[in-house]
């Protein structure tokens, strides 16, 4: 999250909604410099710059997490990604397959809602490029 932007406007952070994450307790934390992260912790939500104390940030937690399925969403274009496998999908439009992102928002939309109800409702009523609504 630390790295990603909007392929569009390079809005940065992207809002992360995340439906289903994988624990890998096995990882240790094993970078001198903390936190990791430069400019934006998703786990806590908060710009590391605007954070009172970064060396407190759970950097040691956050490496045992991976997002496997999730929505990226941009605030300032209402543009959404999808994150498959682990795999967050930064396509533009002209490159992405409609028909793939409509099955996978109607595969999500209930868990999206229970997640997210009033960011998930406006992915799937509103979101670009392609919603529920969309015929």
């Amino acid at each position: 999250m630390d790295v990603l932007a909007c392929p569009y406007d390079k809005t940065f952070p992207l809002t992360l909604i995340v439906l289903r994450e994988r624990e890998y307790p096995e990882r240790k934390y094993e970078w001198s410099k903390k936190p990791f992260c430069e400019e934006y912790c998703a786990l806590k939500n908060v710009n590391i710059k605007n954070h009172p104390n970064p060396q407190e940030l759970p950097c040691e937690e956050c490496i045992k997490k991976e997002v496997v399925d999730g929505v990226l969403y941009c605030p300032k274009c209402g543009r959404w990604y999808p994150i498959k496998e682990e795999i967050p999908i930064l396509l533009p439009d002209e490159l992405r397959n409609r028909e793939e992102d409509k099955a996978f928002l109607d595969a999500i939309k209930d868990q999206l809602l229970k997640v997210s109800p009033e960011l998930g409702g406006k992915i799937l009523k509103e979101g670009k490029p392609i919603n529920l609504s969309t015929q």
